[in-house]
């Protein structure tokens, strides 16, 4: 987002962006975001929006879905008036390459503004761009980012503006971000009319969160056991006890115990194991953070419990995991 951002309704010149792809990137974000501003023009009739596209080879990128991109750019010196749009994807730690980061740096000194898109929050980070700034990633790449960026206020937002940085989660939270972007430089009506157009009639912002609700996710609108199930995820470092959760709903431990087998088919130990386990299995994969460390912060105290935990619901141990990743 821009920090020249006219106010909204006296927009009188054309906001340019460039799109930088990066190898692996999900075509979802960056088509929500790019037809967002398209629409913009195509409605209203005149060029509110202009757009290049960058890759670090100046030729081709290939986004994940394996489709080659034509780009208009390699990494040039930008026009200040000019956004760059950092479009992230998979393998996002290999695809932030030193000639990326050299590009970023370089162009925010000059003033440019920066949006991050998908897992690209990681490419800013890395980049030194969000340090003591709010920004949002993607849900499966949340852990191990806060692991890595402690200076960075992470949150579960689908997108977050923090002056001329701006963070999308990914998906469709690109066109949530995008439609605010139109709001402001073009008016509120427009961009109602562009949301029109895409037939997207649940419009976020900053104040909504990227996951389902839990009882959402689980199936099923139980109080009593979302409260519990919230706990849990809030506190994977240092698990609590059934007994203590029951307590603190009110509940007996054989009480909680018979809510979690009838509307999850497992114990209340089971559970927070497996959610325990998924968080070790996204650390592993996302960071490089050794496996002890992985498995101190999701409250194993001893490497051989956690290898063996691991490796009866994964059914490879977590070393193995990480080398399999490493090399594919």
């Amino acid at each position: 987002m821009n920090a020249n951002t006219p106010p909204a309704k006296s927009a009188t010149t054309t906001q340019s962006y460039v799109f930088l792809l990066l190898n692996d990137f999900t075509l979802m974000s960056f088509s929500g975001a790019i037809e967002t501003l398209r629409l913009t023009n195509q409605l209203s009739g005149k060029p509110h929006f202009k757009w290049r596209l960058a890759g670090e080879t100046g030729t081709t990128v290939t986004c994940s879905a394996g489709i080659p991109i034509p780009v208009d750019i390699g990494l040039d010196e930008l026009h200040r008036d000019e956004t760059i749009i950092v479009c992230g994807g998979v393998n996002i730690e290999k695809n932030t390459t030193p000639a990326v980061l050299n590009w970023l740096r370089r162009e925010t000194r000059r003033g440019v503004g920066v949006i991050g898109l998908c897992t690209a929050a990681y490419t800013m980070a890395k980049a030194g761009l969000l340090q003591n700034k709010s920004a949002t990633i993607h849900w499966e790449n949340h852990d191990g980012f806060g692991e890595v960026f402690d200076d960075v206020e992470l949150t579960k937002a689908v997108y977050i503006v923090d002056g001329n940085r701006a963070t999308a989660a990914g998906g469709v939270a690109a066109i949530d971000l995008f439609l605010r972007v139109v709001g402001e430089h073009t008016g509120q009506d427009l961009a109602v009319d562009v949301a029109d157009e895409l037939i997207y009639s649940a419009v976020r912002t900053e104040r909504d969160t990227q996951r389902l609700s839990i009882p959402s996710r689980i199936g099923m609108r139980h109080p009593k056991l979302s409260s519990v199930i919230k706990t849990m995820e809030d506190n994977i470092e240092e698990p609590i006890s059934p007994a203590v959760l029951a307590k603190d709903v009110s509940l007996s431990t054989r009480q909680l115990e018979r809510l979690f087998r009838r509307y999850l088919n497992r114990s209340p130990k089971r559970y927070y194991m497996e959610l325990r386990l998924q968080r070790a299995r996204n650390l592993l994969l996302q960071t490089e953070m050794s496996v002890i460390n992985v498995a101190l912060a999701c409250g194993f105290s001893s490497p051989s419990h956690f290898s063996k935990c691991y490796r009866s619901h994964y059914d490879i141990t977590p070393y193995r995991e990480r080398g399999a990743h490493s090399a594919g």
